[in-house]
């Protein structure tokens, strides 16, 4: 039947132990990539892939794939005809070791002629292996690479994966393949809900596995539609409720990789409990338990939560009365914590810090807030702020790290500091701080809107990156244990987005002052500057700025963060500009020739010594856009610079279709490149665009 067929489905199903959940999509992910690697590998055509991953099992289903490979002509090259025969024409131990290799005489060998020259050569036709015997060593081949840093061992055998394997299930359109992984026998059965569907049963073919999974199994195989069962679910529970799910991705996700068959059941708690921060119940409930809270159209946070169970009970009422059993001394506990913390001020939580190390040969968190305070200080003073709730807040802003909620619930830090520095009566630029230092958190998270959050999320970032990289410690590959690159691209964020106009190595030597009775971290400032500006590739990147243009920028050595975005949007919009390319061309041009010129170039332009009307021109010119940009420059105002400058192009042109510049005349010559450089000199106020792609 096969050799009449010439597609069919086939259906891998590797059946686990639990498998980890933050990690399943990333396994599903990488086991689709990697078996459709092996597909293309083996040359065997199909139409697509459809990635099944639940808790039990990471599973595809490959449409349309081919039964054979195809054949498959087969050429290798020999020894040239020269070092193939000898003077005599006899075959020479090239060529005899050559045919022996390919299993044949010299004779059978055919020439290839090109014009580099003439070789022996030997085809063969490979006939096309058939799939069915490929499939076990491919499927094989795509477990091995998958990114699981820690693999296990079970049972006697010297099988390892992430969670032990107990069953595999390989259909090739209607027929079970037969072979071993992990040191089982592969076949036509999988199993189903671990509880409502337990006993084995067949896949009669590839194509039905997801729907009996479904409707015998009790499993939704489908990771995308499993998660967007439970998404509706959770939605119709809390609009029972007249309220709204707060649903992160992340969560939603996991949520997603704990059930196979999930079913939404809300929840209630004590409505005493709300008189705590919210944060705390959210916390608790989505870290803790894996609750969706549930908050009013008004965004207060209502007495109910959603639970996802994997079964759907016979007595839901029994599974909510659990959950709330479980949720109830959680919250008791917290709301122990905060009646606990609220008995002292937040500074007074300040000396257990100096118990706490914050790095080892940096120190610990006592010390690391005496230095916030100190880069505060300076940056408040540059920016004109006032200094004095800065300091303050640079004082009070780790203290909540020493608090029992924090301790408990880390992921509440600054939060709670901010809770706890309002309940002391601090100044509301100091409450806002703590929680503001640490913004952004993510990609897309807001920036501090407070003068004393603003300053101490800068200090903080900037005290990181220096101490850390001082020690070297800077992040190689994945390991980045100091969270380095999300302060290099949140430090970056709030000097360009808020902006400011503070000289990034100037406020890095604030951070090196400060670390002075630590370390000498003064070779670390070169260093954490040149690693931001790399960072820096990669925030334009994700705004579809090309790294040429952001070069073109940073070649002309811009210090201020915000200043190098004025000008990387400046270089953008010129890049549009109809004189753009010609102008590109000549700045390339002009460099080029600058640099081959190894003598003295004149400062001034001579223009006695001007004789075509070409460099007359350009000169008058230069002079007229010289005196145009300078009140432009003196506003920043880059764009303008670089419209202006396109004027530029016709005259450009012109010069060089009429002017020999490398005369052999010198002074002729000299006077020529001083023109070129003067050029040069009004793009370089901007930007290189020699850099321009």
């Amino acid at each position: 039947m096969e050799d009449m067929e010439k597609t069919r489905d086939l259906l891998v199903e590797i059946g686990t132990e639990e498998l980890p959940p933050k990690s399943l999509q990333v396994l599903s992910e990488a086991f689709e990539q990697g078996f459709g690697d092996q597909l293309r590998q083996h040359h065997l055509g199909f139409s697509r892939i459809e990635p099944f991953a639940t808790p039990r099992r990471l599973g595809l289903l490959v449409r349309k794939l081919a039964t054979h490979q195809p054949d498959r002509e087969v050429m290798r090259k020999g020894p040239a005809l020269q070092a193939a025969y000898d003077t005599e024409g006899q075959s020479t131990k090239a060529a005899l070791g050559f045919a022996h290799s390919c299993g044949v005489t010299v004779e059978e060998l055919q020439r290839e002629e090109t014009p580099k020259g003439s070789w022996l050569v030997f085809r063969q036709t490979r006939q096309g292996r058939s799939t069915r015997d490929l499939i076990i060593g491919m499927t094989a081949k795509a477990l091995e690479t998958l990114p699981i840093p820690k693999r296990m061992r079970w049972g006697e055998q010297d099988a390892e994966f992430v969670r032990p394997v107990h069953w595999i299930t390989i259909v090739f359109g209607k027929e079970p393949v037969e072979g071993r992984l992990f040191g089982i026998d592969a076949g036509g059965l999988t199993q189903g809900h671990r509880f409502h569907a337990p006993a084995a049963f067949p896949i009669p073919s590839a194509s039905e596995y997801a729907e009996l999974l479904r409707t015998q199994g009790k499993v939704e195989p489908s990771f995308a539609i499993r998660r967007e069962a439970i998404r509706k679910q959770v939605q119709a529970l809390a609009g029972d409720v007249d309220g709204q799910a707060i649903m992160g991705d992340n969560l939603l996700d996991e949520v997603t990789a704990l059930c196979e068959w999930p079913y939404a059941i809300i929840g209630t708690f004590d409505e005493v409990f709300l008189e705590m921060p919210p944060e705390v119940l959210v916390e608790t409930m989505q870290k803790n338990q894996k609750y969706f809270p549930v908050v009013s159209p008004d965004g207060n946070l209502l007495p109910h939560f959603i639970t996802i169970s994997n079964i759907r009970s016979r007595d839901p009422a029994q599974v909510r009365a659990g959950n709330e059993r479980v949720i109830r001394p959680r919250f008791s506990d917290a709301a122990f914590f905060w009646e606990q913390d609220l008995r002292q001020p937040l500074q007074d939580f300040g000396p257990k810090l100096e118990k706490v190390i914050f790095q080892e040969r940096l120190g610990t968190l006592a010390e690391k807030s005496t230095r916030l305070g100190h880069i505060s200080q300076q940056i408040a003073c540059l920016l004109d702020i006032d200094q004095t709730p800065t300091v303050r807040a640079a004082r009070l802003a780790k203290c909540d790290l020493a608090t029992r909620m924090v301790i408990e619930f880390p992921g509440l830090q600054g939060t709670m500091g901010r809770y706890y520095a309002q309940k002391a009566g601090e100044d509301p630029c100091v409450v806002s701080a703590m929680e503001e230092q640490y913004l952004p958190r993510h990609a897309g998270d807001g920036l501090p809107q407070s003068d004393c959050g603003l300053v101490l999320a800068i200090a903080d970032k900037l005290d990181t990156l220096v101490g850390i990289f001082a020690i070297g410690q800077r992040p190689t590959g994945d390991k980045d244990p100091y969270a380095l690159r999300r302060a290099a691209i949140g430090l970056l964020r709030i000097l360009i987005e808020t902006p400011l106009p503070l000289d990034l190595k100037e406020i890095l030597g604030f951070s090196v002052e400060a670390l002075r009775d630590k370390i000498d971290a003064k070779g670390a400032t070169e260093e954490v500057f040149e690693y931001c500006m790399e960072r820096l590739k990669g925030y334009y990147s994700d705004r579809n700025v090309g790294t040429d243009v952001v070069d073109s920028v940073l070649a002309v050595n811009p210090k201020v963060s915000s200043d190098i975005h004025r000008r990387i949007l400046a270089v953008e919009a010129f890049r549009a500009l109809p004189e753009a390319a010609v102008l590109t061309a000549a700045n390339k041009r002009i460099r080029n020739i600058l640099r081959k010129h190894t003598g003295n170039i004149p400062k001034q332009i001579d223009t006695d010594m001007l004789q075509d009307d070409a460099e007359r021109h350009l000169e008058a010119k230069i002079r007229s856009l010289a005196s145009d940009i300078s009140p432009l420059f003196e506003t920043r105002d880059y764009e303008g610079v670089l419209k202006t400058l396109a004027g530029l192009h016709n005259d450009i042109a012109d010069f060089f279709d009429r002017v020999m510049v490398m005369t052999e005349q010198p002074d002729l010559r000299h006077n020529r490149l001083a023109l070129l450089q003067a050029i040069e000199t009004l793009f370089l106020k901007v930007a290189d665009i020699s850099f321009l792609k």
